[in-house]
């Protein structure tokens, strides 16, 4: 890694949390909120209708042990169901339910109405959310081949 970009991408990681600290704490008053870990699952359900725990647990990175104690709290609040496989009764698959559609409706327009004026140029949004998905990607790519290699 050259010296100048060091720098660079630590500012760079050291803003997307800041930014993110700002974001989450403006859902706490008007969604239903829980733990981080609570959010990082749910919001893999959402976007993985169907998902179970182990794929949950994989694609945020976390033990399964700790993704089956969130969704037990996300069960308990009302925003997810379990359903046992069709076609294989010993897996279990994850659902958000209406309360949940519910809640992603509020936090959408809790978000936006936060974000609303930060970036005014539809272009501009699209490039930073093409830039986000990005680096998404390729941190999941990159944990997943340190894991295969460990």
């Amino acid at each position: 890694m050259d010296a100048k970009r060091n720098p660079q991408l630590f500012e760079l990681a050291d803003l997307i949390l800041a930014v993110g600290r700002h974001i989450n704490a403006a859902k706490e008053a008007d969604a239903e909120s829980g733990t981080p870990l609570e959010g990082a699952v749910m919001r893999y359900i959402d976007r993985h209708p169907g998902t179970t725990v182990s794929s949950a647990a994989e694609a945020t990175q976390m033990i399964s042990s700790n993704v089956s104690r969130a969704v037990r709290g996300l069960e308990k609040k009302g925003l997810v169901r379990r359903d046992t496989d069709e076609h294989d009764a010993r897996r279990v698959r994850l659902y958000p339910t209406p309360k949940a559609a519910e809640n992603l409706q509020q936090l959408h327009a809790t978000w936006t109405r936060l974000l609303d004026g930060t970036v005014t140029d539809a272009d501009d949004i699209d490039t930073l959310i093409a830039a986000l998905q990005n680096i998404e990607t390729r941190l999941v790519t990159q944990s997943r081949s340190v894991a295969r290699q460990a």
